[in-house]
Formats: C-alpha cells, structure tokens, sequence
C-alpha cells in the first residue's frame, strides 16, 4: 500500500511540475494532455486515472495551494497564547508561497489564473481583518479595508519580482522588506540594508 502511495505521489508531482513548466510559457488552452504527458513521461491513462482534463488538473492545483495557504495562516492568526506580530504573519504567508513556487509561477505568470490570485488575496483578507482589528483596535472597518487593499496590490509586486529572482531570498527576509515598506514607507528607503 505505501510504495502505491508512494507511486501516486510521483506521478501527481511529475504531472505538477509539467503542468506549471507549459503553463509559463503558454495559456492554459493550448496545453494538451498529450504534450503535458509526453512532458512528464507519463502515458495518458496515467493522467485520466487522477484528472478529468487539463482544466480539472488546474482546479485541483489551486485547491491544494488554498488548504496550504489556510494552513499557514490558522496558527499565525490563532494562536492562543499571544497575538501574532505583523512580521510574523507576513513570514509565514511568504514562507508557504515559497514552498508552493511552481503554483505561485503559475499563478502570477503571463499566464496565470488571475481568479485564483483574488481568491488567495479575498481569502487573506479576512485572515487579516480579523488579525489587525485586534492588533490596532482603534482603527476603523475602512481604514483596514483600506490598508489591506494598498498592502496586498505591493505585496503581489514583490512576490512577482521575488519569483523574477528565482526567490533567492529567505521568506523571513521578504517579510522584513514588505513590513519595513508597509511600517515606514518612503523612510525604507533610508534604513540600513537588509
């Protein structure tokens, strides 16, 4: 049972990786099961046996991207010992877009599904909300709204030039860039580097 398992897991990432690999370079509609099989050295049942069809394979991707995204963000936000810090909770949504870079590739590519992007960016949203409320109590629904709207359009900015750069640097100090910027603004820019 385990080394079927095992097998399943392969495929499904051979299939990932060849899947996010067209996607770079074309759009979803003119990506075929058979180039995206002959890519990943797979035959076609192989395919059929785990997707309908090339759209139901994206649709799975991105489902499995959110869980890790509300996964990341649930112990950041729930904590119930002391509320999290803003750093904090930027490290660990940097640190699970890293470990999901060929999704993120795909997501924020020329390509992308910009649908999925507003999902992930709806679904922080909340998380955040939820979050800043308690950390600035005295500011208002619409100053949050606000805030956020400006924060995640940079923060989509510097997750496409941190992806450009192959993601060389650490989430951590990602994270410290985007709450530097977010904390200071053009004063950033004066600060020491990092």
């Amino acid at each position: 049972m385990k080394q079927t398992d095992h097998r399943i897991r392969v495929t499904k990432m051979l299939i990932r990786r060849a899947f996010t690999d067209l996607l770079s370079r074309k759009p979803i509609q003119s990506i075929s099961v058979k180039e995206l099989c002959a890519l990943a050295g797979i035959n076609r049942g192989t395919f059929y046996a785990h997707y309908t069809d090339i759209y139901d394979l994206q649709e799975k991707l991105e489902d499995e991207m959110t869980l890790d995204f509300q996964k990341a963000l649930d112990p950041l936000l729930h904590s119930g010992k002391e509320k999290p810090t803003p750093l904090a909770i930027t490290a660990g949504i940097f640190k699970c877009l890293k470990e999901n870079m060929d999704i993120c590739t795909m997501t924020l590519g020329p390509y992308g599904d910009k649908e999925f992007a507003s999902r992930l960016i709806n679904l922080g949203r909340e998380s955040y909300i939820e979050s800043y409320s308690r950390l600035f109590s005295g500011a208002t629904s619409r100053q949050l709204e606000y805030y956020y709207a400006f924060v995640s359009a940079g923060c989509i900015g510097l997750l496409e030039k941190w992806l450009a750069d192959g993601m060389t640097d650490s989430a951590e100090e990602l994270a410290a860039t985007a709450e530097g910027i977010m904390s200071h603004g053009i004063r950033f820019l004066k600060a020491p580097a990092l």
